[in-house]
């Protein structure tokens, strides 16, 4: 190892705010972007039209609203995975165990080989059976199945993309991880019209088109990922013993990557029973509902971004053993991130119905989705508390912690809520309470299971 790859890496010597936000402005700035693009697709396929069928791009927004949850899955199991990867690597260089960390790399790598075959399997043979699940409109499953079907069978580039993002990331390289996400969300923008409405020579693919573009930007990111990995993270070493599967190492990852899957997993889960429970009141509704989580991306994904800064700069300081550093990354990602939620509910209440407006929306529909963002945004410093939380006990190995969390305002609190408001007759416009409310409890759950690990770990205040 080289004198270079053995010196204090910065998280365990930079000032915390400063720290925070050298890594967490990259990531942040990255992740926007990302919901940037998500919300592109949507907004061009609400553009395509058809002389044979009226608002056929709502039809389209509703067919990618219902592919959504799997989508988020893809996107669970990549992330939860990279938690546990990200954990265990950023502990393994601040305890300077270096050959550790070469294997678990090695096996990150393997493990997202065998995720991707899960989900091409799932391409092929599962998504007509899943999206009748959620609506029996033929015209909603066919624009459904051929933008899922290309999305899961081609998804290598979605999983291994995360894959290498964590792993940059966990050695305090996150404006490498930036460079390659800012590179492949770029492209899916660039794609995007060209492919949908078939500009210049290329021919128009409709929804298929959004589906390539976003598949295409998922590779690019995962090709220039890796490049940056194997070139830039010295301290990790390489070469093709690492990447011999090691049943123990995979089971630690997953130790605490499961409980990480099985939280974003939640975000699927919620999204598929919202758009179950949302059809109760109309397919305007669940379009609505995801014109709005798409919006909301902008925070949230921010905030997710934050996420990801705590989980390595605590992760390492506490496998240093510095409680001091633990202490203040902790209090200072906590601020930062109710910084960014506050800054999101002021645009969105500000600007939530000309937002709305932007996409080629029935009445209906765009009534319902200003409604989601005035009311879903009260919730947001609530929501913003539970998403550091979230990432402070994934980094103390506290992960069941961030599942009960996740299960409280995510499943337990919105869905029966939801719901219950749909019987009223105001439905349309106070179900959408459900999701503050979560968020509510879960942040005063979040609280007392805090207290709890301080207690445990001695981090006293």
């Amino acid at each position: 190892m080289s004198e270079k790859a053995l010196k204090e890496n910065k998280m365990g010597v930079m000032p915390m705010p400063k720290l925070m936000l050298s890594m967490g402005l990259p990531m942040i700035i990255s992740m926007i972007v990302q919901a940037f693009y998500n919300i592109v697709d949507s907004y061009f396929v609400s553009r395509i039209t058809d002389d044979t069928v009226e608002h056929i791009g709502e039809y389209a927004v509703n067919a990618l609203t219902l592919a959504y949850p799997v989508q988020l899955l893809i996107i669970a199991v990549g992330v939860g995975t990279g938690v546990g990867i990200n954990a265990l690597l950023s502990r393994s260089l601040g305890e300077k165990n270096f050959e550790r960390a070469g294997k678990i790399a090695g096996n990150a790598i393997f493990i997202g080989l065998c995720t991707y075959i899960v989900f091409m399997l799932f391409g092929f043979f599962g998504t007509d059976a899943f999206l009748k699940t959620q609506t029996h409109d033929s015209l909603a499953l066919k624009l459904g199945g051929e933008y899922l079907g290309i999305c899961c069978v081609l998804s290598f580039g979605a999983v291994g993309s995360m894959i290498f993002e964590k792993l940059l990331q966990a050695t305090g390289k996150t404006i490498h991880s930036t460079i390659a996400q800012l590179v492949g969300a770029i492209a899916n923008i660039v794609l995007d019209p060209v492919l949908i409405f078939g500009l210049g020579p290329f021919p128009e693919l409709g929804v298929k088109g959004a589906a390539y573009a976003t598949v295409i930007g998922q590779v690019l990111t995962m090709v220039i990922g890796g490049v940056l990995h194997f070139v830039c993270n010295k301290e990790i070493p390489s070469g093709m013993r690492y990447f011999i599967p090691q049943s123990k190492m995979i089971a630690n990852i997953y130790r605490i990557g499961i409980p990480a899957i099985i939280i974003q997993a939640l975000m699927s889960v919620m999204t598929y029973g919202l758009n179950v429970i949302l059809n109760r009141i109309g397919q305007s509704a669940v379009t609505a509902y995801g014109i709005y989580y798409k919006i909301q991306q902008f925070v949230f994904f921010a905030s997710f971004g934050m996420n990801n800064t705590i989980i390595p700069v605590v992760s390492y300081n506490y496998g240093k053993g510095d409680k001091t550093r633990v202490r203040s990354g902790i209090k200072y990602g906590m601020l930062y991130t109710l910084g960014l939620m506050l800054l999101g509910i002021i645009g969105l209440q500000l600007f939530a119905s000309q937002i709305c407006h932007v996409f080629s929306l029935s009445a209906d529909t765009e009534i319902f989705a200003t409604y989601a963002i005035r009311i879903i945004t009260l919730g947001y410093l609530f929501a913003g508390a539970n998403i550091a939380y979230q990432g402070i006990f994934q980094a103390l190995d506290h992960g069941i912690a961030s599942l009960v969390l996740s299960l409280i305002r995510l499943l337990v609190i919105p869905l029966p809520t939801a719901y219950l408001l749909t019987l009223t007759s105001s439905a349309g416009k106070i179900v959408w309470a459900a999701i503050p409310f979560g968020e509510l409890v879960g942040t005063v759950a979040a609280i007392v299971i805090m207290g709890r690990i301080k207690r445990e770990i001695k981090l006293k205040d």
